[in-house]
Protein backbone atom coordinates (compact mmCIF):
# COMPACT_ATOMS: atom_id res chain seq x y z
CA UNK A 1 0.00 0.00 0.00
CA UNK A 2 1.31 3.42 -0.74
CA UNK A 3 0.96 6.21 1.78
CA UNK A 4 -1.00 8.77 -0.25
CA UNK A 5 -3.28 12.21 1.04
CA UNK A 6 -7.11 11.15 1.34
CA UNK A 7 -9.06 13.94 2.95
CA UNK A 8 -7.71 17.92 3.73
CA UNK A 9 -10.19 19.94 5.63
CA UNK A 10 -9.14 23.68 6.06
CA UNK A 11 -11.42 26.15 7.85
CA UNK A 12 -10.81 29.61 8.38
CA UNK A 13 -7.68 30.28 6.28
CA UNK A 14 -7.66 32.83 3.84
CA UNK A 15 -10.38 33.26 1.99
CA UNK A 16 -11.51 29.72 2.70
CA UNK A 17 -14.52 29.94 5.46
CA UNK A 18 -14.26 26.39 5.39
CA UNK A 19 -13.58 23.82 2.55
CA UNK A 20 -13.13 19.88 2.58
CA UNK A 21 -10.31 18.15 -0.13
CA UNK A 22 -11.15 14.24 -1.21
CA UNK A 23 -7.91 13.75 -3.24
CA UNK A 24 -7.67 11.16 -5.71
CA UNK A 25 -4.65 8.74 -5.16
CA UNK A 26 -3.19 9.49 -8.77
CA UNK A 27 -3.22 13.31 -10.10
CA UNK A 28 -5.92 15.33 -8.28
CA UNK A 29 -6.01 18.87 -9.83
CA UNK A 30 -7.02 22.24 -7.93
CA UNK A 31 -8.49 24.84 -10.43
CA UNK A 32 -10.97 27.99 -10.14
CA UNK A 33 -11.46 31.46 -10.36
CA UNK A 34 -8.42 34.32 -8.98
CA UNK A 35 -9.21 34.95 -5.43
CA UNK A 36 -10.97 31.70 -5.01
CA UNK A 37 -8.23 30.36 -2.55
CA UNK A 38 -6.28 28.14 -4.84
CA UNK A 39 -3.18 28.97 -3.37
CA UNK A 40 -4.45 28.24 0.43
CA UNK A 41 -5.44 24.92 -0.66
CA UNK A 42 -1.59 24.36 -0.96
CA UNK A 43 -1.01 26.53 2.07
CA UNK A 44 -3.08 24.61 3.78
CA UNK A 45 -0.74 21.56 3.12
CA UNK A 46 2.30 22.89 3.21
CA UNK A 47 0.82 23.87 7.49
CA UNK A 48 -0.40 20.68 7.55
CA UNK A 49 3.20 19.35 7.34
CA UNK A 50 5.04 22.15 9.66
CA UNK A 51 5.65 24.77 7.71
CA UNK A 52 5.65 28.63 8.77
CA UNK A 53 2.42 29.47 10.49
CA UNK A 54 1.68 33.16 8.94
CA UNK A 55 -1.34 34.64 11.26
CA UNK A 56 -2.25 36.95 8.69
CA UNK A 57 -3.46 33.78 7.03
CA UNK A 58 -6.40 33.61 9.16
CA UNK A 59 -9.60 34.61 7.65
CA UNK A 60 -10.51 37.77 9.13
CA UNK A 61 -13.38 37.53 11.47
CA UNK A 62 -12.03 34.26 12.62
CA UNK A 63 -10.03 33.39 16.10
CA UNK A 64 -7.88 30.79 14.45
CA UNK A 65 -7.33 28.70 11.19
CA UNK A 66 -7.22 24.84 11.36
CA UNK A 67 -6.12 22.26 9.09
CA UNK A 68 -6.97 18.88 9.75
CA UNK A 69 -5.83 15.90 7.31
CA UNK A 70 -6.79 12.34 6.66
CA UNK A 71 -3.36 10.33 5.42
CA UNK A 72 -3.47 6.11 4.69
CA UNK A 73 0.13 4.76 6.22
CA UNK A 74 1.48 1.37 6.08
CA UNK A 75 0.16 0.41 9.41
CA UNK A 76 3.40 -1.26 10.17
CA UNK A 77 5.65 1.33 8.71
CA UNK A 78 8.06 3.85 9.42
CA UNK A 79 5.83 6.94 9.86
CA UNK A 80 3.45 4.33 11.70
CA UNK A 81 6.51 3.72 14.07
CA UNK A 82 7.61 7.58 14.26
CA UNK A 83 3.41 8.76 15.52
CA UNK A 84 3.54 5.55 18.08
CA UNK A 85 7.31 7.20 19.67
CA UNK A 86 5.30 10.00 20.04
CA UNK A 87 2.24 8.66 21.70
CA UNK A 88 0.03 9.10 19.25
CA UNK A 89 -2.76 6.66 17.30
CA UNK A 90 -3.30 5.09 13.64
CA UNK A 91 -6.56 3.35 13.01
CA UNK A 92 -6.56 0.96 10.25
CA UNK A 93 -4.34 2.44 8.12
CA UNK A 94 -5.14 5.93 9.10
CA UNK A 95 -3.21 8.80 10.43
CA UNK A 96 -4.90 12.08 11.84
CA UNK A 97 -2.84 14.90 11.92
CA UNK A 98 -4.09 18.95 12.76
CA UNK A 99 -2.90 21.86 12.79
CA UNK A 100 -4.00 25.33 14.36
CA UNK A 101 -2.60 28.85 13.96
CA UNK A 102 -4.74 31.68 15.95
CA UNK A 103 -4.91 35.24 14.90
CA UNK A 104 -1.83 35.92 17.94
CA UNK A 105 0.57 33.83 16.33
CA UNK A 106 -0.08 31.03 18.35
CA UNK A 107 0.38 27.51 16.46
CA UNK A 108 -0.74 23.58 17.51
CA UNK A 109 0.01 20.57 16.19
CA UNK A 110 -1.53 17.02 16.79
CA UNK A 111 -0.24 13.57 15.27
CA UNK A 112 -2.85 10.83 15.57
CA UNK A 113 -4.54 12.43 18.31
CA UNK A 114 -1.35 13.64 20.39
CA UNK A 115 -0.39 16.88 20.75
CA UNK A 116 3.06 17.08 19.58
CA UNK A 117 5.87 20.24 18.63
CA UNK A 118 5.37 21.28 15.12
CA UNK A 119 8.72 20.09 14.63
CA UNK A 120 7.26 17.03 14.63
CA UNK A 121 5.18 17.28 11.70
CA UNK A 122 8.41 18.73 9.91
CA UNK A 123 10.11 15.44 10.77
CA UNK A 124 7.19 13.34 9.95
CA UNK A 125 6.59 14.81 6.16
CA UNK A 126 10.05 14.03 4.91
CA UNK A 127 8.71 10.79 4.24
CA UNK A 128 5.36 11.18 3.16
CA UNK A 129 5.54 14.49 1.13
CA UNK A 130 6.98 17.00 -0.75
CA UNK A 131 5.35 20.45 -1.16
CA UNK A 132 6.48 22.66 -3.63
CA UNK A 133 4.81 26.37 -4.12
CA UNK A 134 5.75 29.28 -5.70
CA UNK A 135 8.55 30.71 -4.19
CA UNK A 136 10.81 27.07 -4.61
CA UNK A 137 11.34 28.31 -8.03
CA UNK A 138 13.26 31.49 -6.46
CA UNK A 139 15.02 29.30 -3.98
CA UNK A 140 16.24 26.87 -6.25
CA UNK A 141 18.02 30.09 -7.89
CA UNK A 142 20.71 30.35 -4.82
CA UNK A 143 23.85 28.37 -4.54
CA UNK A 144 23.03 27.16 -1.58
CA UNK A 145 19.98 25.17 -2.43
CA UNK A 146 21.75 24.58 -5.56
CA UNK A 147 24.63 22.14 -3.84
CA UNK A 148 21.59 20.94 -1.40
CA UNK A 149 19.60 19.97 -4.34
CA UNK A 150 23.08 17.68 -6.14
CA UNK A 151 23.50 16.72 -2.44
CA UNK A 152 20.00 14.95 -2.68
CA UNK A 153 20.46 13.64 -5.88
CA UNK A 154 24.01 12.17 -4.99
CA UNK A 155 22.36 10.03 -2.46
CA UNK A 156 23.63 7.13 0.11
CA UNK A 157 27.21 7.63 -1.76
CA UNK A 158 27.82 11.11 -0.59
CA UNK A 159 26.40 10.78 2.97
CA UNK A 160 29.37 8.96 5.10
CA UNK A 161 31.73 11.21 3.22
CA UNK A 162 30.26 14.82 4.06
CA UNK A 163 29.28 14.24 7.63
CA UNK A 164 32.82 12.98 8.08
CA UNK A 165 33.95 16.28 6.19
CA UNK A 166 31.46 18.51 8.58
CA UNK A 167 32.88 16.65 11.54
CA UNK A 168 36.63 17.67 10.97
CA UNK A 169 35.61 21.38 9.34
CA UNK A 170 33.86 21.98 12.67
CA UNK A 171 37.04 21.09 14.71
CA UNK A 172 38.94 22.96 11.99
CA UNK A 173 37.17 26.32 12.85
CA UNK A 174 37.35 24.89 17.03
CA UNK A 175 41.14 24.95 17.41
CA UNK A 176 41.53 27.63 14.37
CA UNK A 177 39.32 29.99 16.92
CA UNK A 178 41.07 28.97 19.81
CA UNK A 179 44.33 29.53 18.32
CA UNK A 180 43.97 32.87 17.18
CA UNK A 181 42.69 33.58 20.37
CA UNK A 182 45.70 32.52 22.23
CA UNK A 183 48.05 34.13 19.98
CA UNK A 184 46.13 38.05 19.38
CA UNK A 185 45.44 37.68 23.37
CA UNK A 186 49.15 36.77 24.49
CA UNK A 187 50.07 39.91 25.66
CA UNK A 188 46.68 40.07 28.26
CA UNK A 189 47.43 36.53 29.26
CA UNK A 190 50.73 37.36 29.99
CA UNK A 191 49.82 40.19 31.96
CA UNK A 192 47.18 38.11 33.93
CA UNK A 193 50.10 35.41 34.71
CA UNK A 194 51.90 38.09 36.02
CA UNK A 195 49.46 39.08 38.27
CA UNK A 196 48.74 35.77 39.51
CA UNK A 197 52.13 35.54 40.33
CA UNK A 198 52.70 38.16 42.50
CA UNK A 199 49.97 37.20 45.00
CA UNK A 200 50.59 33.54 45.04
CA UNK A 201 54.62 34.81 45.87
CA UNK A 202 52.83 37.25 48.15
CA UNK A 203 50.64 34.89 50.15
CA UNK A 204 53.21 32.01 50.12
CA UNK A 205 55.76 34.53 52.01
CA UNK A 206 53.19 34.94 54.76
CA UNK A 207 52.24 31.13 54.95
CA UNK A 208 48.49 31.81 56.49
CA UNK A 209 46.85 28.49 58.43
CA UNK A 210 42.90 28.64 58.13
CA UNK A 211 41.56 30.10 60.84
CA UNK A 212 44.35 31.82 62.31
CA UNK A 213 43.28 35.10 62.07
CA UNK A 214 40.53 34.19 64.45
CA UNK A 215 42.60 32.74 66.67
CA UNK A 216 45.39 35.75 66.78
CA UNK A 217 42.16 38.23 67.30
CA UNK A 218 41.57 36.16 70.63
CA UNK A 219 45.06 36.09 71.63
CA UNK A 220 45.58 40.33 71.25
CA UNK A 221 42.44 40.68 73.36
CA UNK A 222 43.76 38.73 76.12
CA UNK A 223 47.13 40.69 75.77
CA UNK A 224 45.81 43.98 75.19
CA UNK A 225 43.75 43.62 78.96
CA UNK A 226 45.79 41.35 80.97
CA UNK A 227 45.39 43.70 83.38
CA UNK A 228 41.89 44.21 83.97
CA UNK A 229 41.87 40.44 83.30
CA UNK A 230 43.77 39.36 86.57
CA UNK A 231 42.01 42.29 88.17
CA UNK A 232 38.93 40.66 87.74
CA UNK A 233 39.86 37.27 88.48
CA UNK A 234 41.13 38.12 91.64
CA UNK A 235 37.99 40.31 93.03
CA UNK A 236 35.83 36.86 92.04
CA UNK A 237 37.87 34.47 93.79
CA UNK A 238 38.03 37.02 96.95
CA UNK A 239 34.42 37.28 97.28
CA UNK A 240 33.53 33.74 96.80
CA UNK A 241 36.47 32.23 98.70
CA UNK A 242 37.64 35.05 100.65
CA UNK A 243 41.74 36.14 101.14
CA UNK A 244 43.26 34.80 103.70
CA UNK A 245 46.76 36.75 103.32
CA UNK A 246 44.45 39.64 104.45
CA UNK A 247 43.86 38.82 107.91
CA UNK A 248 40.23 40.16 107.61
CA UNK A 249 38.15 38.44 109.62
CA UNK A 250 34.89 40.35 109.49
CA UNK A 251 34.04 40.52 106.12
CA UNK A 252 32.60 37.15 104.85
CA UNK A 253 33.07 35.43 101.15
CA UNK A 254 30.07 33.61 99.53
CA UNK A 255 31.23 29.82 100.55
CA UNK A 256 30.90 30.87 104.54
CA UNK A 257 27.52 32.81 103.77
CA UNK A 258 26.73 29.26 101.62
CA UNK A 259 27.80 27.36 104.73
CA UNK A 260 26.07 29.48 107.50
CA UNK A 261 22.89 28.85 105.44
CA UNK A 262 23.47 25.20 104.83
CA UNK A 263 24.22 24.88 108.91
CA UNK A 264 21.07 26.80 109.78
CA UNK A 265 18.97 24.23 107.30
CA UNK A 266 20.55 20.99 108.38
CA UNK A 267 19.66 21.87 112.15
CA UNK A 268 15.86 21.08 111.43
CA UNK A 269 16.12 19.12 108.59
CA UNK A 270 14.77 16.02 110.43
CA UNK A 271 11.16 17.85 111.01
CA UNK A 272 10.30 18.02 107.35
CA UNK A 273 11.37 16.42 104.05
CA UNK A 274 11.10 19.17 101.82
CA UNK A 275 13.62 20.96 104.15
CA UNK A 276 15.90 18.40 103.47
CA UNK A 277 15.97 18.81 100.39
CA UNK A 278 17.05 22.35 100.10
CA UNK A 279 20.11 21.60 102.34
CA UNK A 280 21.08 19.18 100.03
CA UNK A 281 20.97 21.83 97.44
CA UNK A 282 23.05 24.46 99.48
CA UNK A 283 25.45 21.85 100.02
CA UNK A 284 25.65 21.42 96.34
CA UNK A 285 26.09 25.40 95.41
CA UNK A 286 29.00 25.38 98.01
CA UNK A 287 30.96 22.77 96.50
CA UNK A 288 30.18 24.57 93.08
CA UNK A 289 31.51 27.90 94.47
CA UNK A 290 34.21 26.70 95.35
CA UNK A 291 35.22 24.78 92.29
CA UNK A 292 34.68 28.02 90.65
CA UNK A 293 36.35 30.26 93.10
CA UNK A 294 39.61 27.43 92.26
CA UNK A 295 39.26 27.94 88.88
CA UNK A 296 39.46 31.64 88.94
CA UNK A 297 42.39 31.75 91.33
CA UNK A 298 44.67 29.58 88.84
CA UNK A 299 43.61 32.39 85.63
CA UNK A 300 44.19 34.72 87.70
CA UNK A 301 48.02 33.64 88.62
CA UNK A 302 47.88 33.07 84.38
CA UNK A 303 47.08 35.69 83.09
CA UNK A 304 50.34 37.55 82.79
CA UNK A 305 51.15 41.42 80.49
CA UNK A 306 53.55 40.22 77.24
CA UNK A 307 54.33 43.31 75.51
CA UNK A 308 56.95 41.63 73.55
CA UNK A 309 54.14 38.66 72.33
CA UNK A 310 51.39 41.52 72.11
CA UNK A 311 53.71 43.33 69.26
CA UNK A 312 54.20 40.04 67.77
CA UNK A 313 50.83 38.79 67.62
CA UNK A 314 49.65 43.07 66.40
CA UNK A 315 52.31 42.50 63.51
CA UNK A 316 51.31 38.93 62.08
CA UNK A 317 47.62 40.06 62.23
CA UNK A 318 49.30 43.27 59.91
CA UNK A 319 50.37 40.65 57.64
CA UNK A 320 46.90 38.76 57.41
CA UNK A 321 45.12 41.88 57.18
CA UNK A 322 46.89 42.97 54.06
CA UNK A 323 46.44 39.67 52.07
CA UNK A 324 42.75 39.54 52.91
CA UNK A 325 42.28 43.21 51.67
CA UNK A 326 43.64 41.58 48.54
CA UNK A 327 42.28 38.33 48.06
CA UNK A 328 39.62 37.36 50.59
CA UNK A 329 37.72 38.60 53.13
CA UNK A 330 39.42 36.27 55.97
CA UNK A 331 42.15 33.48 55.34
CA UNK A 332 40.20 30.58 54.38
CA UNK A 333 39.38 33.24 51.35
CA UNK A 334 42.81 33.93 50.55
CA UNK A 335 44.07 30.30 50.47
CA UNK A 336 41.50 28.94 48.50
CA UNK A 337 42.04 32.34 45.71
CA UNK A 338 45.87 31.02 45.81
CA UNK A 339 44.70 27.48 44.59
CA UNK A 340 42.33 28.77 41.82
CA UNK A 341 45.20 31.22 41.00
CA UNK A 342 47.63 28.24 41.14
CA UNK A 343 45.63 26.17 38.67
CA UNK A 344 44.81 29.31 36.14
CA UNK A 345 49.21 29.91 36.31
CA UNK A 346 49.37 26.43 34.92
CA UNK A 347 47.13 26.57 32.63
CA UNK A 348 48.67 30.07 31.28
CA UNK A 349 51.88 28.78 31.53
CA UNK A 350 51.26 25.89 29.25
CA UNK A 351 49.79 28.23 26.73
CA UNK A 352 53.24 28.14 24.79
CA UNK A 353 53.08 24.22 24.73
CA UNK A 354 49.21 24.46 23.95
CA UNK A 355 49.67 26.37 20.92
CA UNK A 356 52.38 23.93 19.20
CA UNK A 357 50.00 21.26 20.04
CA UNK A 358 46.87 23.39 18.48
CA UNK A 359 49.26 24.50 16.16
CA UNK A 360 50.34 20.95 14.80
CA UNK A 361 46.25 19.24 15.01
CA UNK A 362 45.06 22.21 12.61
CA UNK A 363 47.83 21.55 10.27
CA UNK A 364 46.61 17.41 9.88
CA UNK A 365 42.69 18.57 10.17
CA UNK A 366 43.70 21.02 7.47
CA UNK A 367 45.30 18.07 5.38
CA UNK A 368 42.08 16.21 6.05
CA UNK A 369 39.47 18.42 5.40
CA UNK A 370 41.64 18.94 1.76
CA UNK A 371 41.38 15.23 1.36
CA UNK A 372 37.84 14.94 2.47
CA UNK A 373 36.68 17.82 0.24
CA UNK A 374 38.46 15.77 -2.81
CA UNK A 375 36.43 12.91 -2.43
CA UNK A 376 33.28 15.39 -1.81
CA UNK A 377 34.37 17.08 -5.28
CA UNK A 378 34.84 13.33 -7.05
CA UNK A 379 31.34 12.08 -5.95
CA UNK A 380 29.52 15.78 -7.07
CA UNK A 381 30.88 15.27 -10.37
CA UNK A 382 29.97 12.21 -11.52
CA UNK A 383 26.60 12.70 -9.61
CA UNK A 384 26.73 16.12 -11.51
CA UNK A 385 26.84 14.30 -14.75
CA UNK A 386 24.35 11.65 -14.06
CA UNK A 387 22.00 14.51 -12.58
CA UNK A 388 22.49 17.14 -15.90
CA UNK A 389 21.48 14.00 -18.13
CA UNK A 390 18.58 13.18 -16.64
CA UNK A 391 17.18 16.46 -16.12
CA UNK A 392 17.80 16.88 -19.93
CA UNK A 393 15.90 14.31 -20.97
CA UNK A 394 13.07 15.18 -18.96
CA UNK A 395 13.07 18.74 -20.23
CA UNK A 396 12.66 16.53 -23.80
CA UNK A 397 9.52 15.45 -22.38
CA UNK A 398 8.55 18.98 -21.62
CA UNK A 399 8.93 20.64 -24.94
CA UNK A 400 12.40 21.42 -24.53
CA UNK A 401 13.55 19.05 -26.67
CA UNK A 402 16.97 21.03 -27.57
CA UNK A 403 17.66 22.33 -24.02
CA UNK A 404 20.51 20.62 -21.78
CA UNK A 405 20.85 21.30 -18.23
CA UNK A 406 24.66 21.16 -16.74
CA UNK A 407 26.11 21.33 -13.62
CA UNK A 408 28.82 23.56 -13.32
CA UNK A 409 31.34 22.56 -10.06
CA UNK A 410 33.73 24.79 -9.56
CA UNK A 411 36.73 25.19 -6.86
CA UNK A 412 35.94 27.27 -3.84
CA UNK A 413 36.54 28.04 -0.47
CA UNK A 414 36.62 25.39 2.72
CA UNK A 415 32.83 26.16 3.99
CA UNK A 416 30.76 23.76 6.12
CA UNK A 417 29.81 21.60 2.93
CA UNK A 418 33.38 21.02 0.93
CA UNK A 419 34.90 23.49 -1.05
CA UNK A 420 32.78 23.12 -4.37
CA UNK A 421 30.64 26.15 -6.00
CA UNK A 422 27.80 24.47 -7.18
CA UNK A 423 25.99 26.17 -10.25
CA UNK A 424 22.82 24.65 -12.05
CA UNK A 425 23.31 25.74 -16.02
CA UNK A 426 20.69 25.60 -19.24
CA UNK A 427 21.43 25.92 -22.51
CA UNK A 428 18.19 26.63 -23.99
CA UNK A 429 18.83 25.60 -27.77
CA UNK A 430 22.35 23.82 -28.93
CA UNK A 431 24.04 27.55 -30.02
CA UNK A 432 23.40 29.16 -26.75
CA UNK A 433 26.31 28.47 -24.25
CA UNK A 434 25.45 27.50 -20.79
CA UNK A 435 23.94 30.00 -18.63
CA UNK A 436 23.40 30.07 -14.87
CA UNK A 437 19.28 29.68 -14.26
CA UNK A 438 18.91 33.12 -13.34
CA UNK A 439 20.23 34.70 -16.61
CA UNK A 440 19.24 31.30 -19.36
CA UNK A 441 15.92 30.66 -18.10
CA UNK A 442 12.21 32.50 -19.28
CA UNK A 443 9.61 32.42 -16.11
CA UNK A 444 8.33 29.55 -18.39
CA UNK A 445 11.46 27.50 -19.01
CA UNK A 446 11.97 27.78 -15.17
CA UNK A 447 9.04 26.08 -14.10
CA UNK A 448 9.41 23.64 -16.32
CA UNK A 449 13.26 22.64 -15.31
CA UNK A 450 12.13 23.01 -12.07
CA UNK A 451 9.71 20.49 -12.74
CA UNK A 452 11.74 18.36 -14.38
CA UNK A 453 14.12 18.59 -11.50
CA UNK A 454 11.53 17.37 -9.22
CA UNK A 455 10.86 14.46 -11.33
CA UNK A 456 14.01 13.86 -11.22
CA UNK A 457 14.43 13.48 -8.02
CA UNK A 458 10.93 11.60 -7.56
CA UNK A 459 13.40 8.33 -9.06
CA UNK A 460 16.42 9.11 -6.67
CA UNK A 461 14.46 9.88 -3.60
CA UNK A 462 11.26 8.93 -3.65
CA UNK A 463 8.36 10.40 -1.47
CA UNK A 464 4.73 9.26 -1.94
CA UNK A 465 2.93 12.42 -2.44
CA UNK A 466 4.06 15.72 -4.65
CA UNK A 467 2.29 19.03 -4.07
CA UNK A 468 2.81 21.75 -6.80
CA UNK A 469 1.14 25.06 -6.80
CA UNK A 470 1.27 26.84 -10.34
CA UNK A 471 4.19 24.82 -11.42
CA UNK A 472 3.63 25.73 -14.85
CA UNK A 473 3.35 29.47 -14.54
CA UNK A 474 4.30 31.06 -17.60
CA UNK A 475 3.63 28.16 -19.58
CA UNK A 476 1.10 27.67 -22.74
CA UNK A 477 0.23 25.62 -25.28
CA UNK A 478 2.21 22.25 -26.44
CA UNK A 479 4.57 22.62 -23.57
CA UNK A 480 1.41 22.97 -21.16
CA UNK A 481 0.16 19.84 -22.74
CA UNK A 482 3.63 17.98 -22.26
CA UNK A 483 3.44 19.35 -18.54
CA UNK A 484 0.29 17.93 -17.84
CA UNK A 485 1.36 14.17 -19.54
CA UNK A 486 4.51 14.54 -17.46
CA UNK A 487 2.95 15.26 -14.13
CA UNK A 488 0.03 12.59 -15.04
CA UNK A 489 2.81 9.72 -15.80
CA UNK A 490 4.88 10.78 -12.33
CA UNK A 491 1.37 10.15 -10.71
CA UNK A 492 1.18 6.46 -11.76
CA UNK A 493 4.26 6.19 -8.96
CA UNK A 494 3.05 8.67 -6.72
CA UNK A 495 0.44 10.71 -5.37
CA UNK A 496 0.28 14.11 -7.60
CA UNK A 497 -1.70 17.13 -6.37
CA UNK A 498 -1.40 20.26 -8.18
CA UNK A 499 -2.69 23.71 -8.55
CA UNK A 500 -3.01 24.93 -12.06
CA UNK A 501 -4.45 27.78 -14.00
CA UNK A 502 -3.92 25.62 -17.71
CA UNK A 503 -6.61 23.86 -19.30
CA UNK A 504 -3.95 21.65 -21.00
CA UNK A 505 -2.41 20.81 -17.57
CA UNK A 506 -6.18 20.01 -15.94
CA UNK A 507 -7.36 17.66 -18.71
CA UNK A 508 -4.72 15.09 -17.35
CA UNK A 509 -5.89 14.73 -13.85
CA UNK A 510 -7.63 11.71 -12.55
CA UNK A 511 -9.61 13.96 -10.28
CA UNK A 512 -10.62 17.51 -10.78
CA UNK A 513 -11.37 19.92 -8.01
CA UNK A 514 -12.81 23.63 -8.12
CA UNK A 515 -12.57 26.00 -5.41
CA UNK A 516 -15.61 27.91 -5.50
CA UNK A 517 -16.80 31.15 -4.59
CA UNK A 518 -19.65 33.22 -3.61
CA UNK A 519 -19.53 36.70 -2.45
CA UNK A 520 -21.94 37.92 0.26
CA UNK A 521 -21.22 41.38 0.59
CA UNK A 522 -17.65 41.59 2.86
CA UNK A 523 -17.76 37.59 3.20
CA UNK A 524 -16.98 35.34 1.14
CA UNK A 525 -17.26 32.10 1.55
CA UNK A 526 -15.23 28.99 -0.62
CA UNK A 527 -15.91 25.39 -1.23
CA UNK A 528 -14.57 22.67 -3.00
CA UNK A 529 -16.24 20.68 -5.39
CA UNK A 530 -15.51 17.79 -7.52
CA UNK A 531 -16.39 17.38 -10.41
CA UNK A 532 -18.02 15.14 -13.13
CA UNK A 533 -16.70 14.36 -16.53
CA UNK A 534 -19.72 17.22 -18.05
CA UNK A 535 -18.53 19.53 -15.54
CA UNK A 536 -15.09 18.58 -16.17
CA UNK A 537 -15.71 20.38 -19.90
CA UNK A 538 -17.57 23.36 -19.04
CA UNK A 539 -14.49 24.19 -16.20
CA UNK A 540 -11.90 23.59 -19.13
CA UNK A 541 -13.92 25.71 -21.25
CA UNK A 542 -14.20 28.44 -18.44
CA UNK A 543 -10.34 27.76 -18.37
CA UNK A 544 -9.55 27.94 -22.09
CA UNK A 545 -12.59 30.83 -23.21
CA UNK A 546 -13.56 32.41 -20.12
CA UNK A 547 -16.74 31.36 -20.91
CA UNK A 548 -18.38 27.96 -19.62
CA UNK A 549 -20.87 27.76 -22.62
CA UNK A 550 -18.96 28.47 -25.42
CA UNK A 551 -18.83 26.54 -28.31
CA UNK A 552 -15.44 26.78 -29.57
CA UNK A 553 -14.53 26.70 -25.28
CA UNK A 554 -16.16 23.01 -25.32
CA UNK A 555 -15.05 21.46 -28.01
CA UNK A 556 -11.35 22.58 -27.27
CA UNK A 557 -11.83 20.78 -23.78
CA UNK A 558 -13.35 17.69 -25.26
CA UNK A 559 -10.28 17.36 -26.92
CA UNK A 560 -8.27 18.02 -24.31
CA UNK A 561 -9.78 15.39 -22.52
CA UNK A 562 -9.74 13.06 -25.35
CA UNK A 563 -6.12 13.00 -25.64
CA UNK A 564 -5.39 12.24 -22.18
CA UNK A 565 -8.18 9.73 -22.01
CA UNK A 566 -6.11 7.88 -25.11
CA UNK A 567 -1.98 8.98 -23.74
CA UNK A 568 -3.24 7.08 -20.33
CA UNK A 569 -5.05 4.39 -22.11
CA UNK A 570 -1.91 3.80 -23.91
CA UNK A 571 0.57 3.63 -20.63
CA UNK A 572 -1.91 1.02 -19.28
CA UNK A 573 -1.46 -1.10 -22.45
CA UNK A 574 2.16 -0.65 -22.26
CA UNK A 575 2.51 -1.68 -18.29
CA UNK A 576 0.10 -4.65 -19.14
CA UNK A 577 2.43 -5.62 -22.03
CA UNK A 578 5.03 -7.63 -20.29
CA UNK A 579 2.41 -9.47 -18.25
CA UNK A 580 0.37 -10.63 -21.82
CA UNK A 581 3.73 -12.02 -23.10
CA UNK A 582 4.61 -13.78 -20.05
CA UNK A 583 1.28 -15.15 -19.80
CA UNK A 584 1.37 -16.10 -24.02
CA UNK A 585 4.82 -17.69 -22.98
CA UNK A 586 3.28 -19.73 -20.15
CA UNK A 587 0.70 -21.02 -22.38
CA UNK A 588 2.40 -22.08 -25.60
CA UNK A 589 4.75 -24.13 -23.39
CA UNK A 590 3.88 -27.97 -23.49
CA UNK A 591 2.65 -29.49 -20.42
Amino acid sequence: MRPRVEEVRIQGLGVIDEAVLELSPGFTVVTGETGAGKTMVVTGLGLLFGGRADPARVRPGADKALVEGTLVIEPDGRVAQQVADVGGDVEDGQLIISRSVSTEGRSRAWLGGRSVPVGTLTYIADDLVAVHGQMDQQRLLQPGRQRAALDRYAGDELVKPLRAYEQTYKRHRQVGELLQELTVKARERAQEADVLRFGLEEIEKVEPRSGEDAELKEEAGRLSHADALRTAATTAHTALLGDPMSGAQDLQDAVSLVGQAKAAVESVRDFDPALAGLADRLAEAGYLISDVATELAAYAESVEADPARLAAVQERRSLLTGLTRKYGEDVSAVLAWAQRAAARLTELDGDDERIEELTREHAELTGRMKELAGELTVIRQAAAERFGDAVTAELTALAMPYARVSVAITPGEFGPHGADEVELRLASHPAAPPLPLTKGASGGELSRVMLAIEVVFAGADPVPTFVFDEVDAGVGGKAAVEIGRRLAKLARTAQVIVVTHLPQVAAFADQHLVVEKASDGSVVRSGVVALTQEARARELSRMLAGLEDSELGRAHAAELLSIAAADKAAWEEEAAAPAKRRAGSAAKRPA
